[in-house]
């Protein structure tokens, strides 16, 4: 039974942590317990184990080491930077403003609150990278607005919690920092993989939207007229669109001579630079050559938009990092904030709060995991799973439907921190020994786990939206009509279509791979097998004994170090005297 117990010890030790996680105990206090219990066992039981066990006390000494590999890296301060960034912006009203403006600017077409709640929530993924912030932002401005005009429940609760969802894997989400850190590879390049991966996720649910309208048109009317209060105004947006294309155009022809390749992306900065400061300048000083709908939706939209620039393009175009970007996009959201006038030192003491919060959750859970990965890979833990994984049957195919399923199921119980830092490290090395790419495979676990914010009964999305959702009848303070409460079965249900669209997404991009591939760049055609590099020998000029090639006006004494024998003896000519070094050189 004992050596039974030391030959499997990997297996065990898993299903334990399993069961340590389901009885409820902290993550990160299970995964150390669990480690330094197994680390016991594994000491004592080492020489029952053939071998298999490599496990000693003084490998614990090793731990303070892996404790300040954690505690230096530098990738992973983007985590407090972008929390702080999305907690400041969502205290700024930024999420108030952008649903408001764009609803209505969707308000007169069936479904336009969904389609501006999905909009509205790709943005705020893109510019706060936080779920909490965007679903309870949403909930509470968009929800009642949607009961009011009439929107069935289960759809305006699935759009609400699936859109705030989308800040999992549209740039600059948290959790494809975690994953490029525990892959070992850029969270640059894992940013530009999962980008249209996110964008066309972004549309499928825009898509169900239009679907949903077509087959109950009734489940999401347009918005009756009095409660656009911008008015109309579209043709005055189009023009002004058309006006910042021509500026953008005009000043892409006129930099290309001095800035070459970056005269496209200056010469946009200057058309939407310039629309900008019309609209502000012509709502300011009265002159209403715009629609009051076009000033909102520019003033509105623009900010944002520059943020997200001053975030994700710096890093896409290489002038800045991950963690750089960060802080940068921290400081621009508290310009954001302060030109709105709702910075004040109780918003930034909440948002430093909150981002000490999770930063030191992130911490701790990642010094747990060092704890537990020391003892699982002292037990061969990390062979147990490649071998596990690698003879799936299927290959790479069979390897990405049982990893896929199994990443599926325990998102119904694990948070996807939990998720990144538990499986991730035992999957990548399978999923390299296989050849695959593990930027690609990352963004699929990324899409993957997005599913365990929506899954019914733990998804925290959920738990999010019945947090802020009526929970019993109120008196709408504009029509004066009583709203019946939404039920949590109906936040379930709603949330299901989203979850199916979300296993489509994961289908799509194990059939579709350049949606990430694309990050490596233009294909240069060149086949890497096919370079030759030759390195040119020593010997005397012209010189070729057969192996390399001589390189004229090079010579050693005694012969090349490639020839393997004096040059008097097999090259058919002796070597030039050498030269007295015992004098000083002339230069006569």
């Amino acid at each position: 039974m004992i050596e039974f117990i030391a030959v499997n010890m990997a297996p065990i030790m898993f299903a334990s942590l399993i069961v340590f996680l389901l009885l409820g105990y902290p993550v990160a206090f299970a995964l150390a317990a669990n480690g330094l219990l197994f680390f016991w066992i594994g000491v004592e039981l080492a020489p029952y184990s053939g071998g298999s066990i490599n496990l000693s006390w003084p490998l614990l000494n090793a731990l303070p080491d892996r404790f300040w590999g954690v505690m230096s890296n530098d990738t992973l301060l983007a985590i407090p930077f972008f929390t702080f960034m999305g907690i400041v912006l969502e205290r700024s009203g930024m999420a108030e403003d952008l649903l408001d403006t764009i609803g209505q600017l969707f308000g007169p077409i069936r479904g336009g609150l969904a389609y501006a709640v999905i909009f509205v929530g790709a943005l705020l993924a893109a510019t706060t990278g936080v779920v909490a912030a965007s679903v309870i932002a949403m909930g509470l401005i968009s929800l009642p607005i949607m009961l009011r005009y009439g929107y069935d429940r289960r759809v305006a609760s699935g759009v609400i919690a699936a859109s705030g969802t989308l800040a999992q894997i549209i740039p600059p989400s948290l959790v494809l920092i975690v994953l490029a850190d525990q892959l070992g590879r850029s969270v640059g390049d894992m940013y530009a993989g999962a980008l249209i991966p996110g964008l066309v996720l972004t549309g499928i649910y825009m898509l169900y939207v239009l679907i949903m309208t077509i087959v109950r048109p009734g489940s999401m009317p347009a918005l009756p007229k009095e409660a656009r209060s911008l008015g109309s105004g579209i043709t005055s947006l189009f023009i002004a669109l058309l006006v910042c294309a021509g500026v953008a155009y005009a000043a892409h022809v006129y930099l290309t001579p001095v800035y070459g390749e970056n005269a496209d992306i200056l010469g946009a900065t200057v058309g939407v630079a310039f629309i900008f400061a019309a609209a502000v300048l012509d709502k300011g000083l009265k002159f209403n050559l715009m629609s009051r709908l076009a000033q909102q939706v520019i003033i509105v939209l623009i900010p944002p938009l520059a943020l997200i620039f001053l975030v994700l393009g710096t890093i896409f175009l290489g002038i800045a990092t991950p963690t750089e970007g960060g802080a940068m996009g921290a400081v621009g959201a508290l310009a954001m904030a302060a030109a709105k006038g709702r910075l004040s030192m109780e918003v930034v003491r909440a948002a430093l709060t909150s981002t000490t919060r999770l930063s030191a959750f992130v911490l701790f859970i990642l010094i747990g995991s060092r704890v537990f990965s020391l003892t699982f890979y002292g037990v061969n833990g990390h062979v147990w799973v490649e071998h596990l994984l690698v003879s799936l049957p299927g290959g790479e195919v069979g390897f990405l439907i049982a990893v896929n399923l199994l990443v599926f199921v325990l998102a119904f119980f694990l948070d996807f921190f939990e998720l990144a830092f538990i499986i991730v490290p035992l999957l990548a090395p399978a999923a390299d020994k296989l050849g695959i790419d593990l930027i690609w495979f990352g963004v699929l676990l990324g899409v993957n786990m997005q599913t365990s914010f929506m899954h019914p009964p733990f998804g925290f999305a959920l738990f999010y939206l019945r947090s802020v959702a009526a929970r019993v009848p109120y008196l709408d303070k504009v029509t004066g009509k009583q709203i019946a409460p939404v039920t949590t079965g109906q936040i379930y249900w709603g949330s299901v279509p989203f979850v199916g669209i979300q296993i489509l997404m994961v289908a799509l991009t194990i059939m579709f791979p350049q949606m990430v591939m694309h990050y490596k760049g233009a294909d240069t055609g060149v086949d890497p097998n096919t370079i030759k590099i030759e390195v040119p020998g020593f010997g005397a000029p012209g010189q070729n004994n057969g192996d390399s090639p001589g390189l004229p006006g090079l010579q050693l004494p005694g012969g090349s170090p490639f020839d393997g024998k004096p040059a008097d003896q097999g090259g058919g000519q002796s070597n030039p005297p050498a030269n007295d070094l015992s004098q000083p050189p002339s230069f006569n």
